[in-house]
């Protein structure tokens, strides 16, 4: 029986590596990536960070999994996800997270299309993903679009008055 090549580690990006093991330098990587995008606020950075320790010590019980592609030993771009608790077959996409050098090059629909292979090797049946309502977030939600997700619901004033939760699924 032929395999089907595995989906985190070929890529048609040369040089671009890609690996779901979370090793000790990460949290560090994941956090100067999160701040080099200048995107995300101090607080945001932190909970990026966060996730790559609680699965460092926690390992898969920890409920987060991730995809990191690097580009000899730099972090170009990443994705974590995990399984929603109570639910058969949905995961959450917590992050996808693309260094400004690789923006526009198709790395974050690499990322993305990587990550639903993966979701669904491992059952998943449908993604979530939720954002922001403000302005800045308009291109996410475009690119949410362009990969396949539909908007289900808006929560207004759920970050902040003005700053409402969007939340995007896509069937896998």
């Amino acid at each position: 029986m032929i395999q089907s090549p595995d989906p985190a580690r070929i890529s048609p990006h040369r040089g671009l590596t890609f690996s779901g093991e979370v090793l000790p330098h990460h949290p560090g990587q994941v956090c100067q990536l999160a701040e080099a995008t200048g995107f995300f606020n101090r607080e945001e950075v932190s909970i990026a960070e966060e996730l790559v320790g609680e699965r460092l010590a926690g390992g898969e019980a920890s409920g987060y999994l991730f995809l990191f592609a690097h580009h000899n030993q730099n972090l170009a771009g990443y994705t974590c996800w995990g399984a929603i608790p109570g639910t058969q077959s949905s995961y959450d996409l917590y992050w996808i997270v693309v260094h400004p050098d690789w923006q526009g090059k198709g790395l974050g629909r690499e990322l993305m299309a990587r990550t639903e292979a993966l979701i669904q090797q491992a059952g998943g049946g449908k993604i979530y993903i939720e954002t922001s309502s403000r302005d800045q977030y308009i291109p996410t939600q475009g690119f949410y679009g362009r990969m396949g997700y539909t908007r289900e619901a808006l929560l207004p004033d759920f970050y902040a008055p003005g700053d409402g939760k969007l939340i995007y699924a896509k069937k896998v």
